[in-house]
């Protein structure tokens, strides 16, 4: 480190190797546990416990920035045509909720091996009460906004089951028999509740657990109670994330694999007792931040500008009756699961 000229965060690097330009942006900063959130800049605080020059990081600029054309050199490696301009982007988190079209306190859950829940907010709380609730809070691409989040094993845990319980079926039959099954036993999954901290690290105080058991319990049963479980940890991650930014949520975007469960998609809206929208866009990562290079480039006159054009039309799960008998569920499954 103190032999080195310039440190460049990966999508910097890229920008590097096309264009020669050594700068950084704000998103990438705001991951990186260097800054002061507030100020959208370094932290001499912590810099100078880690004994860094601040230097070192160079001109820190905004998503959306030129910062310079792809030179001779990267056009015969890459076949890019020579001076196209080049943009910043940044960090994929801040990019996928925005390209996901979600507007300021409409939280995004991105779901699939991992669930993470995200929001775009004016406000954050970072107290050790939030840090003890596993809450991330980076700057997002916009000034003045946070990126508030939160994200734990999700349907990591349904393969595990599925592969333990149903190892006579494979590929898509899999799940439609598992989700048909599950939808014929009702809300509480006859006693079955699952806290679905399930981890690999070998530590008691991060295992999952099955309580209610019986001789009789069949595995649909324990399928649904999976399936509620991971709804309430959803509705437990939104409660944080409200807390934190100040804000009552009105919908919930669902984008990625787990979107694609039909029954899942209800016990969330039903949990939560919110709309669930489900876009059909399934790259947001990538369209968020080509909203910031149309408007960097001239053709928008903003991201947002950009994301009007497209059309999203998401597809909404309504809570049904059922969100009443979850209320209670909620609470019975707060009582027995174990501390996060």
């Amino acid at each position: 480190i103190q032999q080195a000229h310039r440190f460049l965060f990966i999508p910097s690097l890229l920008i590097q190797r096309l264009t020669g330009a050594q700068v950084n942006d704000s998103t990438m900063l705001g991951t990186s546990m260097m800054s002061d959130i507030q100020s959208r800049k370094l932290s001499p605080k912590i810099l100078n416990a880690l004994d860094i020059p601040s230097s070192i990081f160079g001109e820190i600029l905004e998503p959306g920035s030129r910062v310079g054309e792809v030179n001779q050199q990267a056009a015969q490696q890459t076949a890019l045509p020579p001076e196209t301009p080049v943009f910043l982007a940044g960090h994929d988190t801040q990019f996928a909720i925005f390209g996901s079209g979600a507007e300021l306190n409409q939280p995004v859950l991105s779901s699939g091996t991992w669930e993470i829940l995200m929001t775009r907010s004016n406000a954050y709380s970072t107290t050790p009460h939030d840090l003890e609730n596993n809450l991330t809070t980076e700057l997002d691409a916009r000034d003045g906004v946070y990126t508030i989040g939160q994200n734990w094993l999700g349907s990591g845990v349904l393969e595990w089951f599925s592969k333990h319980f149903y190892p006579e079926q494979q590929g898509d039959a899999l799940y439609q028999t598992m989700i048909s099954d599950a939808a014929k036993i009702a809300p509480g999954a006859n006693g079955i509740a699952v806290d679905p901290a399930f981890y690999d690290d070998g530590s008691s105080q991060n295992s999952g657990t099955i309580t209610g058991l019986t001789i009789n319990t069949q595995r649909a049963q324990i399928y649904r109670a999976f399936l509620e479980g991971l709804a309430f940890r959803t509705r437990e991650g939104l409660e944080a994330l409200q807390a934190a930014g100040k804000f009552k949520a009105e919908s919930i975007i669902c984008v990625g694999g787990g979107s694609k469960n039909t029954l899942w998609n209800q016990l969330r809206a039903d949990v939560c007792n919110l709309p669930i929208h489900l876009i059909d866009q399934k790259e947001t990562t990538v369209l968020g931040a080509s909203m910031f290079v149309f408007s960097g480039a001239g053709i928008c006159s903003s991201p947002e500008a950009a994301r009007a054009n497209i059309p999203y039309q998401p597809t909404i799960i309504r809570p049904s009756a059922a969100h009443r008998k979850y209320n209670s569920l909620y609470a019975a499954y707060l009582r027995f699961k174990k501390p996060a």
